[in-house]
């Protein structure tokens, strides 16, 4: 089975270096080693799929997020250029094996631990295979407003027209093959190779994030009201619950698996660019009251002055809040959800909606809680369990309660 993955969109030109051998266009012209300006609809197809790879010298990652940069990426299997309205379209046909190594050493370092390498093979190929086994997966975004005043959306599983995924962080990462730099890699793939993460029998729509922060999240405080029972709020840890207020929770750091401070183990489990990241586990992030309020103007279109309050209604069992009243001079608004809230509070996307609000003169202080949705497996936590001991199957259980892998 092979995977279409868009790399890039809107590209007058590409600029392309093929490596290794040489790749054949459907008219049968040979484009040998060397560097091309493509401007035209085309497919190269590598004359030895085990020798020959193609690199991109200027591929956006974390688009929109605090990570985004351009960096060199390196690709096998087919390099396909498509011709639309907007510009060039880049797409990579990669066989699903090659794409899941890909994807697991991106997400990840590839130095992890194997354990939690495994337990992503088999979590990233169900999250790629889930809507093709006819799955029930949401695939909108929903845009749901009552009467002017409340702003409620989720950004969910888009259907690109194109190819099958994106290779960003709105799919899944996938940064091409030179990432795949251990042998750990290629063997966690190899020993999962056709498993699936399933739910009574079905494949599972499987979600993870960076760090939830010590609690997981439900799936319907992140996207639809639906509940997903095998998405539900585990804790982080070796206890069966928490107490005190989600609000205390966060204030607090408590043990959990994601709770680590351990430079050694996040320099072997998250890539370069996710090690610029601190304190990801509790954070705290200040505004004025009139940036804020340019926030919400730039990223809504509602000019609501300076704000002066910002009011948890609802929270999921992490403390995620996914709806909240942004209180302002001029007015009020209600937005959500999870990932709305976070878009709109930061110049990029704040690290996670699970946060308590401080007052202060002129300003709010966000204490926050996590790293990303925190809904499935938490990767940070999943790492310190491999690290432990634990086996894939151990880890896929704890964050997926109820699941199976088969």
């Amino acid at each position: 089975m092979n995977v279409s993955v868009g790399l890039a969109e809107r590209l007058s030109v590409v600029e392309v270096e093929l490596i290794g051998g040489s790749f054949v266009d459907s008219f049968g012209q040979q484009y040998g080693p060397g560097r091309y300006r493509l401007t035209s609809e085309v497919r190269l197809t590598p004359t030895d799929p085990s020798a020959c790879a193609f690199a991109l010298a200027d591929i956006t990652i974390g688009i929109g997020f605090h990570w985004q940069r351009n960096e060199r990426q390196v690709f096998r299997g087919c390099l396909r250029l498509l011709k639309r309205g907007s510009g060039l379209t880049v797409i990579n046909d990669v066989a699903m094996e090659e794409y899941v190594a890909s994807v697991i050493a991106s997400e990840m370092s590839p130095t992890c631990p194997l354990e939690l390498l495994k337990a992503h093979a088999v979590i990233s190929r169900s999250w790629l295979c889930c809507s093709q086994a006819n799955q029930t997966c949401a695939s909108e975004v929903t845009d749901r407003q009552s009467n002017g005043y409340e702003i409620i959306r989720w950004y969910d599983r888009q259907k690109h027209a194109d190819f099958d995924v994106c290779a960003d962080d709105h799919c899944q990462r996938y940064q091409g093959f030179a990432k795949v730099s251990s042998q750990r890699v290629t063997d966690a793939v190899s020993a999962t190779a056709g498993l699936f993460l399933r739910y009574e029998g079905a494949i599972c729509d499987a979600r993870f994030s960076k760090c939830c922060g010590g609690i997981t999240e439900r799936y319907s405080t992140a996207w639809g009201d639906a509940d997903v029972p095998y998405l539900s709020s585990v804790v982080d840890g070796p206890m069966r619950s928490v107490t005190g207020s989600v609000e205390e929770w966060i204030r607090s750091s408590p043990p959990a698996y994601c709770n680590t401070t351990s430079a050694e183990l996040l320099s072997r489990v998250l890539p370069k660019f996710d090690q610029e990241t601190r304190n990801f586990f509790r954070w705290k992030i200040d505004y004025s009251s009139e940036e804020l309020g340019n926030l919400i103007s730039s990223k809504l279109g509602v000019d609501l002055g300076r704000i002066q309050d910002l009011v948890p209604l609802a929270r999921g069992p992490s403390g995620r809040i996914y709806r909240l009243r942004v209180v302002g001079e001029r007015d009020q608004l209600i937005i959500g959800k999870e990932l709305e809230i976070r878009r709109c509070l930061s110049p990029t996307h704040l690290y996670s909606s699970a946060f308590v609000v401080e007052r202060a003169p002129d300003r709010l202080i966000l204490r926050g809680a996590g790293w990303g949705h925190g809904v499935g497996l938490c990767q940070i936590g999943a790492a310190v369990m491999a690290d432990a001991g634990r086996n894939y199957l151990e880890i896929l259980q704890h964050y997926y309660p109820g699941t199976t892998v088969a």
